[in-house]
């Protein structure tokens, strides 16, 4: 049960704004996805997602499956019900945990080896395994197991990588199309590090095997702003129209404007929460660090134009107080209202793009950003 339909397009560039339907409940894109790694979104309540307007959010596989396992999941017929979240859940393969996270991790054809970061445990996730786990969690997206590569990484390293991950696609594919109790929309993920030629490869050779949605990864991984934008926008010109395009872990607000013009459609990071938990938060001109003196005796919210929980009721010198006496309470506060400005960000790129005013969006965007 998955329909993607292009809504409307953008007269002057390649933004898209469209939706999708799965089981449930109905996306509309462009739209960010909060990362829920461990089945929560850290420190907000289902309630609080809802009420910051937040559609789907993201899980991980390697997560989850190490911690509660996936039996514990299947005790409650899926991630849902489990974390009592009633929207769509997309699920990442944990392809980058395992090369970020897992120790002593070992790469052969028929998958990786590797022990918990946990606790020492050895396991072994192969293609099938990958969507097994994720088929348990009733995701409504999966995404096929890929081979991640640091950054730079030699032309060879990232040829031998991308030619594995396309193997591993296909199994993934098989496995999923065999598999009778699956309900989800399984998603390919484009690999090629930063070379275009092997970019457009991986995305041909997924493209031929016909995912239901294309997912680009192996970006924002430490290469300069230019050539993350440069390799997104080369492999987007090459993913079918009608299908819809996901950029894994990006990331910052003006990235995902930038990627958006260049026709993304799906976003997730964990730089909302996780920079909320350290005290930065988004506001219409930048960033603020709710730690510096200079907010101490600020009765002003977070951000005068934002409609979020947080800036409708307390002030920066409270949140200051707060994040200070490293009371938790202001966790919740600035991840509320940081998630709050990610997914009116997307919302008002959507309504640009459906009014044909997008190129107005993006000068507005960073006029404001250039406040001071």
């Amino acid at each position: 049960m998955f329909n993607f339909k292009l809504v409307s397009k953008s007269s002057e560039s390649r933004a898209r704004a469209g939706l999708f339907e799965t089981e449930h409940g109905i996306v509309e894109t462009p739209v960010f996805m909060p990362v829920g790694t461990l089945a929560t979104v850290k420190s907000l309540t289902p309630e609080e997602l809802y009420a910051a307007g937040v559609q789907i959010i993201l899980g991980n596989t390697y997560h989850l499956y190490l911690r509660p396992g996936q039996q514990i999941i299947e005790m409650f017929s899926g991630i849902h019900k489990f974390m009592n979240w009633n929207g769509p859940v997309l699920t990442d393969s944990g392809g980058f945990q395992v090369f970020s996270l897992a120790k002593l991790a070992k790469i052969t054809e028929e998958g990786v080896s590797f022990q918990s970061h946990i606790d020492g445990s050895k396991h072994f996730l192969s293609p099938e395994k990958a969507m097994e786990i994720q088929i348990s969690l009733n995701s409504d997206i999966i995404m096929c197991l890929d081979q991640c590569i640091k950054y730079p990484a030699s032309r060879k390293e990232t040829e031998q990588a991308l030619e594995l991950t396309t193997r591993w696609a296909q199994r993934c594919k098989d496995f999923w199309i065999n598999n009778t109790k699956t309900q989800n929309t399984l998603f390919g993920i484009v690999q090629g590090g930063m070379f275009g030629d092997l970019r457009e490869s991986s995305a041909r050779a997924l493209v031929d095997m016909d995912f239901k949605g294309y997912a680009i990864g192996g970006l924002s991984v430490g290469e300069p702003k230019n050539m993350m934008l440069d390799m997104a926008e080369l492999t987007l010109n090459m993913l079918p129209e009608n299908k819809p395009r996901y950029i894994m872990g990006v990331g910052k607000p003006e990235d995902l404007v930038e990627l958006v013009a260049r026709g993304a459609d799906m976003f997730d990071c964990v730089m909302p929460t996780r920079n909320a938990r350290n005290g930065q938060m988004f506001i219409e001109s930048g960033t603020i660090n709710i730690y510096n003196s200079c907010f101490k005796d600020d009765t002003q919210p977070v951000d005068k134009n934002c409609t979020c929980y947080t800036c409708r009721n307390y002030s920066r010198a409270y949140l200051r107080h707060l994040f200070m006496s490293k009371e938790l309470l202001v966790y919740r506060l600035t991840t509320i209202h940081n998630i709050h400005f990610y997914i009116n960000l997307v919302k008002q790129m959507r309504k640009a793009i459906l009014n044909d005013k997008f190129e107005n969006f993006v000068r507005n965007f960073y006029q404001k950003r250039k406040i001071t």
